[in-house]
């Protein structure tokens, strides 16, 4: 995982100094891509621990169609709480009234995430992020309402038409996107902008655009997610896995994640781990089908996430 920490100091070194929407501020980069070679281990960044489980229960919710997070709190995630508690409370007009990260926020907002695992009529309401994607995904919206399916595409595109260069998945439906950005009621729209597969001879690669990119806290389970979904699809059209390249347009390290970046920068890079996968049809795997071995990494790094 060299690449990861070459790209975070090319950040510190050379990066702009920018405003953002959510008033932190970062030092950001336009345009950088990277490569990780599937055949030397599963890129789980071991210069940090990143939770594993949390990688492949969000990329099974996605697979699942789904964008409600009451699957993900029933499995003990928390990764997407706070974009759906924030929607909760602009709704209900209590921002004043609980101070982000206050103890009263944390304590009202463990209320609310236990209410939306147990209460399906409140999770329905209230544990919904909007047109991401898991709908992208699964039940992307034409203009002429007809919903389709892009990763059952993609399999059969690959098993039918290997050598196709039209073995895409879109996460940036303009239509829904502009709603999205009137009602302001969301989650942010698809950062995972764009994903193709190519196969050359029998190996398959997965290339990503990322239009924006938190490199301290989500990139790391971005790389092990696409990974994990590479390795996933050529499983199911009978090819071998090999890179994962991460195209990014804007990179960016928040201000108040620069300390850990450095702490992050004086550890050196260890084995990386294996991954296997059931050989299950896609929409059968959970995760236990999932088996991670050889994970050695440096203790995790705090990053707050900026909502």
């Amino acid at each position: 995982m060299r690449q990861y920490l070459d790209q975070l100091q090319y950040i510190l070194d050379h990066g702009e100094h920018h405003n953002d929407r959510t008033g932190v501020g970062t030092k950001s980069v336009f345009g950088m891509q990277v490569r990780y070679d599937l055949r030397q281990g599963f890129p789980l960044m071991t210069t940090k621990k990143v939770s594993f489980k949390n990688v492949i229960v969000e990329l099974l919710w996605f697979l699942r169609g789904d964008t409600n997070i009451q699957y993900l709190v029933q499995h003990d995630v928390k990764i997407w709480n706070e974009w759906a508690y924030q929607i909760y409370l602009e709704d209900n007009k209590l921002i004043d009234q609980y101070p982000r990260y206050s103890d009263s926020w944390r304590v009202r907002m463990q209320e609310f995430v236990e209410q939306v695992k147990t209460d399906d009529a409140f999770a329905k309401k209230y544990g919904e992020l909007g047109p991401i994607y898991g709908k992208q995904w699964r039940r992307w919206l034409s203009a002429s309402g007809e919903e389709i399916d892009q990763i059952a595409g993609v399999i059969e595109l690959l098993k039918t038409d290997p050598g196709s260069r039209r073995i895409i998945i879109s996460g940036w439906n303009v239509g829904e996107i502009q709603d999205l950005i009137r009602n302001h009621h969301h989650a942010p729209p698809s950062c995972h902008t764009i994903f193709q597969f190519k196969v050359t001879n029998k190996f398959l690669d997965l290339q990503l655009y990322q239009r924006s990119a938190d490199m301290a806290l989500g990139v790391p389970y971005n790389v092990a997610s696409y990974a994990a979904l590479l390795m996933i699809i050529a499983q199911q059209t009978g090819f071998t896995p090999r890179h994962f390249i991460h195209s990014f347009g804007d990179a960016h390290i928040y201000l108040n994640h620069i300390d850990g970046v450095k702490e992050q920068l004086t550890r050196q890079p260890k084995t990386l781990p294996q991954l296997t996968i059931a050989n299950k049809p896609i929409d059968d795997l959970v995760y236990e089908d999932f088996t991670l071995t050889g994970y050695d990494p440096d203790p995790a790094i705090k990053f707050q996430i900026a909502v």
